[in-house]
């Protein structure tokens, strides 16, 4: 268990690695199809969905469809450690 806050550049490399890791462990395409489309739709990076969750989720939801609420389960479940941080629930809570 953490005694220390993180701060917010340490919450939002934690939260991009996180997904990451994720949806590359579900596949290069989608994965490569996510960060296309949050980058021609958007302008923005995984590391930008810290302070733009919607934007994620609605490119999860059109990658992956059904399968949408898996993957933010697993993106919840590597965050299994940081998940008492405010802004890490207040980001998993918006992609839902």
């Amino acid at each position: 268990m953490r005694d220390l806050a993180l701060s917010d550049e340490q919450i939002k490399e934690n939260l991009a690695l996180s997904i990451e890791v994720v949806l590359m462990r579900r596949g290069g395409p989608e994965f490569q199809l996510v960060l296309a489309k949050l980058k021609n739709n958007f302008d923005l990076e995984i590391r930008d969905c810290y302070e733009n969750p919607k934007f994620l989720r609605k490119i999860l939801i059109d990658v992956y469809h059904d399968d949408f609420e898996s993957v933010v389960e697993e993106i919840k479940g590597e965050l299994d450690e940081y998940v008492q941080e405010r802004k890490i629930t207040e980001f998993l809570d918006a992609l839902k």
